[in-house]
């Protein structure tokens, strides 16, 4: 595959004054009047022709610095990044925007700002009008807009300046569903034809469903980077670690990178069978048993269970815990115990995995006592009752036909 951007061992170092007089004084008397803060240290990775890839991180972690080094918006303190064609980046909210000129007006302002000639902004302005959905409001000035306005245009300036890389900073976050939707259809389609993103979201099944590889970022630093759903259990293991009491450390399996927790309390087995099949090949719609077997390493309260099942892109398709319905259990030292979900699998042919979860709190990365996921997996295999599309069974209800009068 082709590099389309190449991050060469890239470092950002920003210098924190207490005040500005300690700036002047650095200066006049060549003496360190400042603190250091790494924002990136030692980057590397590759950007290939039509790949999408994901950025994650927790806050503070550096991926707004490394965004704008990669639009050149920021220099790195050392390293190298090299591009091999037009960068657009969607980062600020408004960024490049004229409050006091109307969106019409922005288009011109803000194309020209990330590379496109007045004739290509001309040739393109119709499409990105249409494209945004503003109508009437593209003539209004931009500080009439709201975010969600905003994003609109800003989006669809950035998606029709036909970037060779384009970067998406949480935009997708703002403004509606529908729109949401069009702008994810619209990258795909775009990825389609060889235009490579790069996207930052706390969304992690966008994610999932949009990113190629994905890179984790921790303290400025690379610490995974692999599939989407590898790096997220990775990415949950951090924010779990972040959340964890004193004296309750949550730790990684060494046998398994999808198992982790304090322990506490330990999944030891998880089984799915069909109520007819006996098995893990099952029909959809047809009823199963989701058994869990644990045990506990101490006295403790409040444990709540749950599970998700994903289907074979990594996607959630269905989640619950014991608490949702209204049960939490409390467990005695150096004991073993087993908990059944009962449900209907109305869900589409295909394979799924069973992830698990025991927590304190209202989920995992509250006070993880383990997480495993990919923790087995099941097969829908056929379909009990009438035909359908999709992964879910809605069981729709028709009304009689009734002829209209002409």
């Amino acid at each position: 595959m082709n590099k389309i951007l190449e991050i060469k061992n890239i470092t950002k170092i920003y210098k924190i004054y207490k005040s500005n007089l300690d700036r002047l004084k650095e200066v006049f008397f060549k003496n360190k009047y400042h603190k250091e803060f790494i924002s990136n240290n030692n980057i590397t990775f590759d950007l290939f022709v039509g790949e999408t890839l994901g950025i994650i991180g927790t806050n503070g972690a550096g991926k707004s610095t490394l965004l704008k080094q990669i639009a050149g918006v920021v220099e790195p303190t050392s390293g190298e990044i090299i591009r091999h064609g037009r960068v657009t980046a969607l980062l600020e909210l408004g960024t490049g925007f004229n409050q006091e000129l109307t969106g019409y007006e922005n288009i011109f302002l803000n194309g020209t700002l990330i590379g496109m000639s007045e004739e290509e902004c001309k040739s393109k302005c119709d499409e990105i009008i249409a494209f945004s959905e503003l109508g009437d409001y593209i003539y209004e000035p931009i500080m009439t807009y709201s975010s969600g306005m905003s994003m609109r245009l800003a989006f669809s300036i950035a998606l029709f300046s036909e970037p060779k890389i384009l970067i998406v900073d949480e935009a997708l976050s703002v403004g509606d569903a529908h729109f949401s939707a069009k702008c994810t259809k619209a990258l795909k389609k775009r990825k389609e034809e060889n235009m490579s993103i790069i996207y930052v979201s706390h969304d992690l099944n966008s994610l999932k469903i949009l990113c190629d590889r994905v890179i984790l970022l921790n303290h400025g630093e690379v610490v995974r980077e692999g599939t989407p759903e590898d790096v997220i259990n990775k990415y949950n293991f951090l924010i779990a670690k972040l959340n964890e009491d004193e004296d309750k450390i949550v730790i990684s399996d060494e046998q398994n990178s999808n198992s982790f927790g304090t322990f506490d309390v330990e999944i030891l087995k998880i089984e799915i069978s069909g109520s007819e099949s006996n098995s893990a090949v099952i029909s959809s719609g047809e009823n199963a048993n989701i058994t869990i077997e644990m045990k506990s390493n101490t006295d403790i309260e409040n444990v709540n269970i749950g599970i998700l099942i994903k289907d074979r892109y990594g996607q959630d398709i269905f989640g619950t815990t014991s608490k949702n319905e209204g049960f939490e259990y409390q467990l005695i030292n150096n004991s073993k115990y087993k908990i059944t979900f009962n449900l209907d699998l109305n869900i589409g042919i295909g394979k799924y995995t069973i992830s698990t979860a025991l927590a304190v709190g209202e989920n995992h990365l509250d006070c993880c006592l383990h997480w495993l996921d990919h923790g087995t997996n099941f097969e829908i295999a056929g379909i009990k009752g009438s035909l359908f599309t999709g992964i879910n069974k809605l069981y729709p209800k028709i009304s009689k036909m009734e002829k209209l009068n002409d």
